[in-house]
C-alpha cells in the first residue's frame, strides 16, 4: 500500500474528504517527526513505538573497488510493532 492508497483508505473509512485524509495523514507524519527529532519516542498502543537509536561510526567498503571507507555515526529511526499488528500479521 503507498500513500495515496492509504489516503483513499482512511477518507472510506472515516467518511471524509481524501483531502482532509491526506491533511490527517500529514499531519501525522510532520508530528511523528518532530517528536522524534526532539529526541523523543511515539507510542501507539496495540500498534507500535516509534524511537530513535544512534548508530555508531564504523568501516564499510566500496562494493566496486573493494576499498574501505568510513561511515559516519547518525541517528536512525527504530519501529517496534505492538502485540496487535503483530496479531495481526501472523
Amino acid at each position: 500500500m503507498n500513500k495515496s492508497e492509504l489516503i483513499d483508505a482512511m477518507a472510506s473509512d472515516a467518511g471524509i474528504s481524501k483531502s482532509a485524509a491526506k491533511h490527517a495523514l500529514d499531519s501525522f507524519t510532520n508530528h511523528v517527526g518532530s517528536a522524534l527529532s526532539k529526541g523523543g519516542r511515539v507510542s501507539l498502543v496495540g500498534f507500535g513505538s516509534f524511537s530513535v537509536s544512534r548508530r555508531a561510526a564504523r568501516d564499510g567498503r566500496n562494493p566496486q573497488t573493494g576499498a574501505t571507507i568510513k561511515i559516519a555515526a547518525k541517528n536512525v529511526v527504530k519501529f517496534k510493532a505492538g502485540s496487535d499488528l503483530n496479531a495481526k500479521v501472523a
